[in-house]
Order: C-alpha cells, then structure tokens, then sequence
C-alpha cells in the first residue's frame, strides 16, 4: 500500500489522481478504505462527522482499530438539542474528543441583523447565505491544511449523490473527499448499527433519517425520500447545504438536461 509521500506527492493531485484511486479501491470494504486513508495521507485526514448514523458507523470503524484520524463536527447554532446530547455520548462510548467547530459570531451577528433570524425560509439564495456562514465557513476551517476529508455520504440518499465516488477530487477546498460507505444501503448501515450497538440519534427512531438545524429539518412520512425534511419548502435538487459541492454540481447538470 502507498505512502503518504509516494501518494500525494506524486502525480497531479486533483481528479486524475482520484480515478486511479477509485480503481483501486473498487469493492473495497468501508475498514479498508479508512486504513487506507490513515496510511495514505497520515496526519493530513480528518473525519467530518455531521453525527447522522453513517458518521456514527464511521466512528465507530475509526475509533474501534484505534485509527489516528481527528474527527471534527459543525455546530451551528441551531441544532437538535438530541445531537448535542449524542456529541457528548460517542465521546464517552469511544473515548474520543470530538473538534467542534462553530460560525464566527460577528458573522453569524451581521447576517441576522441584516436578513433577520430566519432568513433561511425567504429564498434559496438566503439559504444558502445562511448554510455558507453556520457551515461553509467553519469547514474552511477545519480542512485548513489537510489534503483529503473523510464523509459518510452514500450515493443513494438523494439524487445529487447519485453519481458519488469513494475517492474524489473536492475542487471547492483543494483536497480529496472520502467517503467509504458510497456503495452502502440504509439497511446496511442499520445493520450495522445494530449488530454493533453504534450510539444514534434518538431523532432517526422520530421519522428523521437525515438532521441538521432544527429549524430545517423535519421528519419525513413513509415512503418520502431520505431527504426529504431537509429544507421541505425547496424543490430536490437544490437540497445540499454546500458543503459537499459535487452533488450540488450533479444536480445542477441533472438540471440543465432535464429543464
């Protein structure tokens, strides 16, 4: 298996360098994939947790083959009162200190102050301002310096992950993105949870299978997509917060063909 040097150093680190990485771990289990990452990019990987049960999974994975890979999470401001709770019980569980990362307050003071508090529900261009300085710009952040960052996203969870990749090159923060379980099913991570008493938030028992901000995010009916509650007043494609710019780009070309 290659070394950080050999790895990242040689070749061009962008999507050229993310094709050959997704051959080559093409059927890889979610384990091997993260001890891949450890060895590959050593001390410049970071887990990004947004404490859904895929992150938990994750965790769980990370913390149980003692993997030195930081895990980090955003805290907005506006989140579950039960997903500050779970931050608490997984660093129990696992004896882990999770890095929280919170907007700057004179931002987070000059948006309100302009827009009001919930401006969010005003227009998606609003949104999207909101989502950039509770998220994006924490993110900067956290990835400032590292050159790839590990997701639980799965590319059946909305169409603008349809198209996900395990390797690929994260154009919007200059590194590679990560995400090791992009071939699993919900009942899969469910499995998983279960046979391994993975610590969740209670919220997904509610009818919540994907939370953010409490003011965002709804439970959704039988039947919905696991999306969803994510900002129900907008249409599908629009739903990514910008964290994760490859599916807000696939829904964009998605609707370009189709529109």
């Amino acid at each position: 298996m290659a070394t950080a040097a050999t790895s990242v150093e040689s070749g061009r680190p962008g999507p050229e360098k993310a094709a050959a990485w997704q051959r080559e771990l093409a059927g890889s289990a979610p384990e091997a994939v993260l001890a891949w990452a450890a060895q590959t990019f050593g001390d410049r990987v970071v887990f990004g947790s947004s404490l859904g049960a895929e992150d938990q999974v994750l965790v769980h994975m990370i913390a149980t083959v003692k993997l030195q890979i930081p895990v980090f999470t955003l805290d907005t401001g506006r989140l579950f009162a039960e997903s500050y709770d779970l931050m608490a019980q997984t660093e129990e569980r696992y004896g882990i200190r999770l890095q929280v990362f919170c907007p700057d307050a004179a931002e987070v003071e000059a948006l309100v102050a302009e827009h009001g508090p919930n401006l969010f529900r005003k227009s998606v261009a609003l949104r999207r301002l909101c989502c950039e300085v509770r998220k994006i710009h924490p993110l900067r952040r956290a990835l400032a310096g590292k050159a790839a960052w590990i997701c639980g996203l799965r590319a059946d969870q909305s169409m603008t992950r349809s198209s996900l990749q395990v390797v690929e090159w994260d154009a919007a923060n200059g590194l590679f993105k990560i995400s090791p379980l992009a071939g699993w099913t919900d009942a899969a991570v469910w499995s998983f949870v279960r046979t391994h008493q993975v610590p969740c938030n209670p919220l997904h028992e509610r009818g919540y299978p994907s939370i953010g901000c409490a003011c965002c995010t709804r439970a959704v009916a039988p039947g919905e997509d696991v999306r969803a509650g994510r900002w129900s007043w907008e249409t599908p494609e629009k739903k990514e917060c910008g964290l994760h710019a490859h599916a807000a780009a696939s829904a964009a070309r998605s609707a370009c063909v189709s529109g």
